[in-house]
């Protein structure tokens, strides 16, 4: 924030300097900028959430971007708002967010005597700051664009002078990205529960005693030896079914469904045969009712569709038939569901 008030002070007169006129359109833009520049730095640091400090210190990052291009600095405004607003201080608002924290976090100091060092330190560094500035500007001439844009141009004179004359403070700069990233992780640490934290050996002795509902974690279904389905359960040490694995809808429907289910969807059941069903093209319909010949036909004979009669099927044997063919069906059933657990 030192920064930005020195900045603020000092950027117009070196201006005035400079050149011998300044526009109506640069006075309103720098005494509008200035400002919101200042107020987000005031509101960054007094904000009491996390969220509310980083808009405030994006706001105030915009004004200086915008500050650099009116200057004619297009690069340091473009970078100033590409780099730092949008990648950097949205990478820190999003993490902040996903975190979730509120302004009742920040009175729980994560490090003991936080605030006492922050304040001493900045302080500090605020007048560290302001000195060298000052000493830095006093006795500027300033020259104008046109000097300092001769040569190559803005960027590369800019770059050249950063890789070169100013190499050790810009690689000196660059650890500050690492600080904001130990002081995001400081910020987002939290610990919700209250008393002494356990340890590993200590939260595993209490699951063993019964302090909690299981002592391992649940089983999921997936990938299990060939299968990766969620129809798959996993198995206990015994061999047994785990029966956590498996959901409800599929724990209640038996083999014999399951199996019917998979053999219609491999096409291993055969639909029901239309042409069985309709009368062949040589027959009459009077043929299909069993009255062809047209004579009565004698009590319990059918005829056979041919002319000819024979005796009518007994009520108990047929009853039989349809036995043996319902039994031999469910072993073809539980033959089926059998295979299908071994390919499984």
């Amino acid at each position: 924030m030192s920064a930005m008030l020195v900045h603020a002070f000092t950027a117009l007169p070196l201006a005035q300097q400079a050149t011998e006129t300044i526009t109506t359109g640069e006075t309103i833009a720098f005494w509008i900028l200035g400002p919101l520049a200042v107020a987000g730095g005031l509101g960054m640091v007094f904000a009491r959430n996390a969220v509310h400090s980083a808009l405030w210190l994006a706001l105030s990052m915009l004004s200086l971007g915008v500050l650099y291009m009116a200057q004619r600095a297009p690069f340091l405004g473009v970078v100033q708002i590409i780099v730092y607003t949008g990648a950097i201080m949205m990478l820190f608002l999003f993490v902040l967010m996903l975190v979730g924290r509120d302004s009742s976090d920040s009175v729980v100091e994560v490090l003991r005597g936080q605030r006492l060092a922050a304040a001493v330190l900045g302080l500090g560094f605020a007048g560290l700051m302001a000195g060298g500035l000052a000493r830095a500007l006093v006795g500027v001439q300033a020259v104008g664009l046109a000097h300092v844009n001769a040569g190559d141009g803005n960027v590369v004179n800019l770059g050249r002078l950063i890789f070169t004359d100013y190499l050790f403070p810009f690689e000196l700069t660059s650890a500050l990205l690492i600080t904001a990233a130990v002081g995001a992780m400081v910020l987002a640490f939290t610990d919700k529960r209250r008393g002494t934290r356990r340890t590993q050996r200590e939260l595993a002795e209490a699951r063993f005693r019964g302090e909690y509902e299981r002592p391992s974690p649940l089983p999921g279904p997936g990938v299990y030896a060939t299968a990766n389905s969620v129809a798959t359960p996993a198995l206990l040490p015994d061999g047994s079914i785990a029966p956590e694995s498996l959901s409800e809808i599929i724990e209640s429907t038996t083999r014999e469904a399951l199996a019917g289910d998979i053999a219609e969807v491999r096409g291993e059941v055969p639909g029901p045969d239309a042409h069985a069903l309709a009368p062949h093209e040589h027959e009459t319909p009077e043929e299909t009712s069993g009255g062809g010949s047209g004579e009565a036909q004698p009590p319990g004979h059918t005829n056979n569709g041919h002319g000819s009669t024979h005796p009518a099927a007994d009520p108990d044997d047929a009853r039989e038939t349809r036995e043996t063919t319902s039994t031999s069906d469910d072993a073809e059933s539980a033959h089926t569901a059998r295979s299908s657990e071994a390919r499984r």
